[in-house]
């Protein structure tokens, strides 16, 4: 077993900012219908949203799918979706008292990605859970990964809170794991209350072999572990700068603005 531990300093959010923004977008897509098919914005009369389509089920209603991409009298980039990928999004729930959950399928020529995503309580986000699927459609077992992730995003703000010097949160709020036929992969997240306001990052990531490929998967981490240390390191820091540079560099928008101009962007 290998065990990576680093901390990093971010920009933090305002949960109050983070809830409003959230009923933001889920107001934004309920305020979308369909129109022949397309998927327009504005109550039904504004502009159609680039590349998205119906293709079955009752609009935001379980069952519905969606195709996402570059349609036949669009420009091929319009979407943002290259145009050798296909992307299928099924409606699982859709009951923002209780739970939204949706599927994500996208599939190209060497890569096949299942993301199922189930959010609790979306008018005031709880918890966030995620299971994924990669696989590459002619690799075989050992080109194919698959897993789990939570955001228990009260507890997330909890310890974000936290009085400094408290002790960490017994669960980190952020966790994941990962299955592959070498072996298994589990990361946690933790946020604290640093200097001038900033959130102060725990990350910790403990890969271990599996069965009876365990002693091969062992005498790989024993000889990696200087270069796996030093990319794990890297990838927060570079998690991390994103995340500023995306956050910190002016001051966040304010929702109520943020309304006003998709109500007048809506409105055609």
């Amino acid at each position: 077993m290998a065990r990576f531990d680093h901390t990093v300093a971010v920009v933090p959010v305002d949960r109050a900012w983070f809830e409003e923004c959230a009923s933001l977008v889920l107001d934004a897509a309920e305020s979308t219908q369909v129109r022949g098919g397309r998927i327009v914005l504005g109550g039904g009369d504004g502009p159609p949203v680039p590349g998205a389509r119906l293709l079955k089920g009752r609009h935001l209603r379980p069952g519905a799918r969606y195709k996402i991409g570059p349609d036949a009298d669009e420009a091929a980039d319009a979407s943002g979706i290259p145009s050798d990928q296909v992307v299928v999004v099924t409606v699982r729930e859709w009951r923002r008292s209780t739970a939204i959950a949706v599927e994500q399928l996208v599939k190209s020529a060497d890569l096949t990605v299942l993301l199922a995503a189930r959010l609790l309580s979306p008018d005031r986000p709880g918890a966030l859970n995620v299971r994924f699927d990669l696989r590459n459609p002619g690799g075989g077992s050992l080109q194919r990964v698959s897993g789990r992730a939570k955001v228990a995003l009260p507890a997330w703000w909890a310890a974000a809170a936290a009085r400094p010097g408290s002790l960490p949160p017994a669960r980190a709020p952020l966790t994941a794991r990962a299955k592959h036929r070498l072996g298994r992969a589990r990361l946690t997240v933790t946020p604290r209350p640093a200097a001038e306001g900033a959130w102060e990052i725990g990350v910790t990531l403990t890969v271990r072999g599996r069965s009876l490929l365990r002693p091969v998967a062992a005498l790989a981490l024993f000889f990696g572990q200087v270069p796996l240390r030093r990319a794990f390191r890297s990838g927060v820091d570079q998690a991390a700068a994103r995340w500023n540079e995306a956050l910190g560099s002016e001051p966040l928008p304010d929702p109520d603005a943020l309304r006003a101009e998709l109500r007048k962007a809506l409105s055609g």
